[in-house]
């Protein structure tokens, strides 16, 4: 849609136009897509039956909003999407600062120009993104920035007294008037800077170092705090939270579904990337499995929350792995497999806080601790439970079980070492040294081609380390898969004298 033509004031009352509040404009906005069943918060998965119905209800209700919940839960996003239901274009005042009705003017300048000019006062147009403003609350924060504040220079060059309003910078609340304004971790803002907006709220007043102005500011505010930071950093003064009339609660996806979606939505991935690399559903559950895991953690610090910028990472890091494995090779294409997942790491270590216990064990050992929870969990949604197994007692269930002839295999001392930087063929080639691997694998997956099924062959050695079932041992430049007992024997040094981690040490 184009600018309107309308230049005037005079054009604009012509014009037959009606000014509306913004949480009037909000409103009517929001009814018309209802109406229509239009989306309303594209790209906001998860909270279809939750918090998108509670947002719904406070524009109805033309409420202020504070959305409550724990980093990385879409809480700004959403925010900012609600640009989209403000009228596409609103007039204004030209030169206004603080985006004046021409119908309803409320600044001394919008005043002053209508009185010199009357019905020729120039009218300009502004787009619904120019109505937004947006400031993180940080201690430093003050009434200048956020309300405004006595400019001496704009008084001498104006001559003008500081009783003046023209004498006035104003900050960035009533420079969104007639739009939305956020304030993100609100807790955080000085209990002297939340009294200056209940004013804004309350009382329509401006306060600025003693020179109070009547100034009926249009805003519809939305806050956003961590439950952390509202009980402990800080908290909202009571007159301010009570203005606030709505107060909705932000969650994290609550299956691996909806994560996958979100993950897979807003990850950035290269074009060139996506034609390199394969990734199955598998690695990718595995790779959201990590949040959960993370999520019921002891080790990891609830209260600060596991944000899906973890998944988001970690997925743009696995394919890094597996691209950087097929540059070194001088391979055209391949795939992510399990042991790429090692590269993960960083992605983890870097999104997580830990409590007491974790700090003792480590970043490093706590990540890895969780891949390796993330894969014991997955694998009993692909094969057999090896706990269930392990329970059987007699001859005729010992013999039933499927992963008999791959525990037996390094039994007999045998040993698997995987490299990271090996080419596929080459591991695939090593996978069917393994007696049995290949057969479990067709058993339960039919129709699983060769690479499909030497993935699955990876994560079976995987699964059975993290049951406990054989060993696995993290080195710097391989995983090495041997019987349990002979781990236990040789689990002072390595023969290559290289770090290593078993896997019994995180389960």
């Amino acid at each position: 849609m184009s600018i309107p033509k309308i230049k005037t004031l005079g054009e604009l009352k012509k014009s037959g136009y009606q000014p509306k509040s913004v949480k009037d404009e909000i409103r009517k906005n929001l009814i018309g897509k209802l109406q229509k069943q239009e989306s309303t918060f594209n790209g906001i998965v998860g909270y279809e039956e939750t918090v998108i119905p509670d947002v719904e209800r406070a524009l109805l209700s033309r409420h202020n909003i504070l959305f409550l919940g724990l980093r990385g839960q879409a809480k700004t996003r959403m925010a900012r999407q609600m640009i989209e239901l403000l009228d596409e274009y609103i007039p204004v005042i030209e030169g206004s600062e603080i985006n004046d009705d021409p119908l309803n003017p409320i600044s001394r300048h919008a005043k002053d120009l209508i009185a010199e000019h009357g019905d020729a006062t120039p009218v300009q147009w502004i787009h619904r993104t120019e109505r937004y403003g947006e400031k993180l609350a940080t201690p430093d924060v003050s009434v200048a920035d956020l309300i405004g504040d006595i400019d001496p220079i704009k008084a001498a060059n104006l001559r003008l007294n500081f009783a003046d309003e023209r004498v006035i910078h104003y900050g960035i609340i009533p420079r969104s008037n007639r739009g939305i304004f956020v304030i993100n971790e609100i807790p955080d803002l000085q209990a002297r800077i939340q009294v200056a907006l209940f004013n804004i709220l309350e009382e329509g007043d401006v306060q600025i170092r003693g020179f109070k102005l009547r100034m009926p500011l249009d805003i519809l505010f939305v806050f956003t705090a961590n439950p952390e930071d509202y009980t402990n950093r800080g908290s909202i003064v009571t007159p301010l939270k009570d203005r606030i009339e709505s107060q909705i609660l932000t969650h994290y996806p609550k299956t691996i579904e909806t994560a996958l979606t979100i993950t897979e939505q807003e990850a950035d991935i290269l074009k060139e990337q996506d034609a390199k690399v394969q990734m199955s559903d598998l690695i990718k559950r595995l790779i959201e499995q990590i949040s959960f895991e993370a999520r019921a953690s002891e080790l990891v610090d609830k209260k600060s929350g596991v944000s899906a910028r973890l998944s988001i990472s970690a997925f743009e890091n696995a394919v890094s792995s597996a691209e950087r494995r097929a540059l070194i090779n001088k391979e055209n294409n391949t795939q992510v497999w399990i042991s790429d997942m090692i590269g993960l790491i960083p992605s983890i270590t870097g999104k997580i806080e830990l409590v007491y216990e974790g700090e003792q064990e480590g970043p490093y050992q706590v990540a890895m601790n969780l891949l390796d929870k993330a894969i014991r969990s997955q694998f009993i949604q692909y094969f057999p439970n090896p706990e269930t197994l392990k329970k059987k007692r007699n001859q005729q269930q010992a013999e039933e079980n499927p992963y008999r002839s791959i525990s037996s295999w390094f039994d007999k001392g045998n040993s698997l070492n995987l490299l990271f930087h090996t080419k596929d063929e080459e591991k695939i080639q090593q996978l069917y040294k393994v007696d049995g691997l290949h057969a479990l694998v067709k058993k339960y997956f039919k129709q699983a081609n060769e690479k499909e099924a030497a993935l699955l062959m990876e994560f079976v050695l995987h699964g059975l380390a993290a049951f406990s079932m054989i060993s696995k041992k993290i080195l710097e430049s391989r995983i090495e898969f041997k019987d349990l007992m002979g781990s236990m024997l040789g689990n002072a040094t390595s023969s290559y004298g290289e770090e290593e981690f078993d896997n019994d040490d995180f389960n």
